[in-house]
């Protein structure tokens, strides 16, 4: 079968999965401090973690595409599904930058004229940590995305429309190699700059140079987990039959690969802020591995030590339960990385304000901060709740989008090469 149907049963699921995140989310509302830090802390949570997800599967494709990589061709229809959750991903966010102008949370310390105007440090980021950079920043950055994204897609159907000869299939590709190349600069940048304002932000006296680098691996590393486990559902519903164990073998590598180079980052951040003891940065390491323990190690185990046993040895690589399982811990285990990057940050300059507001001491507010907190300290059900909510919603997406285009593009020059592909040695 190579044109997706969305089974009716399969919109009630997401549907109901919809619902719950969107209970959840109004049930930590309610439930939550005068600022609603809970529920800001998980909207802005999902909300970077999948649109980040989104833009990281156009760069994937950028990046194959560029490199003159043809194996991957009868799966990237999967990469463009995903990277359409961009539009509503940029919805999402203008709800934070909405909350950021009307004064609706309390996520970023910056956002305060009155303590930047007492904090040097602040002040001195203040020409780019500020709400109109974050504003226009936000739009401006992911307006070129989705442009880039709109571009591609458009050409990989006319593609697969008009390029019934091989002059015609080449014209249509050398197009969609120009968009990539350009967009992969621009992503880099861009990247950066969109994820210091989004996240890195929240510990506004923090800074690290491989932050970028370092949310990028593992955004990279979640796409290519959800990338595993849709397409073994997908290919287990009669789809996708083309793909073999050696496209997940190299799925599995990939996986494999940059949860290593994940690891390299991880410690490399760690490990120079740490010896340079430099009360600025080493703050924001000394708050998570003491006051955050369990999440600290966890982020490791799940991320490092887990799919370094599962997909050490080749074989696994080219199962599908191993790969299932690997996928699915390492999926959660991102999810677990952000929740990690965000909530102690965002947590401080909320209970700050909490105290600011009540007049107590800044000390006792810092104080209260490393207090066991459920949606803090350690994930609850409702965040469990919301991130499966917000799951289902992008998945929605992507399945919606498979059914507008044939899961295979059939007059793409590499397709030959993508149905043919072998991975040595298991060459039948």
């Amino acid at each position: 079968m190579n044109q997706f149907t969305f089974a009716a049963r399969q919109k009630t699921v997401l549907i109901g999965f919809m619902v719950l995140g969107l209970l959840c989310l109004g049930i930590t509302f309610m439930t939550d401090d005068q600022f609603h830090t809970r529920f800001w802390t998980n909207y802005l949570h999902n909300s970077v973690f999948f649109t980040g997800i989104a833009f990281m599967a156009l760069f994937i494709i950028s990046a194959f595409t560029t490199a003159w990589g043809g194996w991957f061709v009868n799966m990237k229809r999967v990469w463009e599904a995903f990277s359409s959750f961009m539009i509503p991903g940029l919805l999402l966010m203008l709800l934070v930058v909405i909350g950021l102008w009307g004064h609706f949370h309390h996520l970023y310390h910056w956002s305060d004229a009155d303590e930047v105007a007492k904090d040097s440090i602040m002040a001195g980021k203040a020409g780019f940590l500020n709400k109109n950079w974050y504003t226009f920043g936000t739009i401006i950055i992911m307006g070129i995305w989705i442009f880039f994204y709109q571009r591609i897609r458009t050409l990989s159907l006319a593609e697969d429309r008009e390029g019934k000869g091989i002059a015609d299939g080449y014209r249509h590709h050398k197009l969609i190699r120009i968009w990539t190349a350009a967009f992969l600069p621009i992503a880099g940048f861009s990247s950066a700059a969109i994820i210091w304002q989004w996240v890195m932000s929240l510990d506004a006296h923090w800074y690290s140079t491989l932050f970028a680098w370092y949310t990028g691996a593992s955004w990279f590393v979640a796409a290519m987990a959800l990338t595993i486990m849709l397409l073994i559902y997908l290919k287990g519903q009669g789809y996708f039959q083309s793909l073999t164990a050696d496209h997940f073998h190299d799925l599995g590598k990939f996986l494999f690969g940059f949860s290593i180079f994940w690891t390299y980052l991880w410690f490399s951040q760690f490990m120079l802020i740490w010896y340079a003891n430099v009360g600025e940065e080493t703050v924001y390491f000394q708050e998570r591995m003491q006051n955050y323990p369990v999440l600290f190690y966890a982020n490791l185990a799940l991320n490092f030590i887990l799919p370094f046993f599962l997909l050490m040895r080749n074989d696994n690589k080219r199962k599908y339960g191993p790969m299932f399982m690997a996928s699915l811990f390492v999926f959660f285990g991102h999810w677990l990385d952000f929740f990690l990057m965000i909530k102690p940050g965002a947590r401080h300059t909320a209970m700050e304000a909490m105290h600011h507001a009540d007049g107590a001491h800044a000390g006792e507010a810092a104080h209260h901060a490393v207090e066991f907190a459920m949606g803090f300290t350690i994930p609850g059900l409702l965040e469990i709740g919301t991130m499966l909510g917000f799951l289902a919603g992008f998945l929605y997406v992507v399945l919606n989008t498979l059914t507008k285009a044939p899961l295979s593009p059939a007059n793409d020059p590499y397709i030959g090469e993508a149905t043919h592909h072998h991975v040595w040695p298991y060459i039948d």
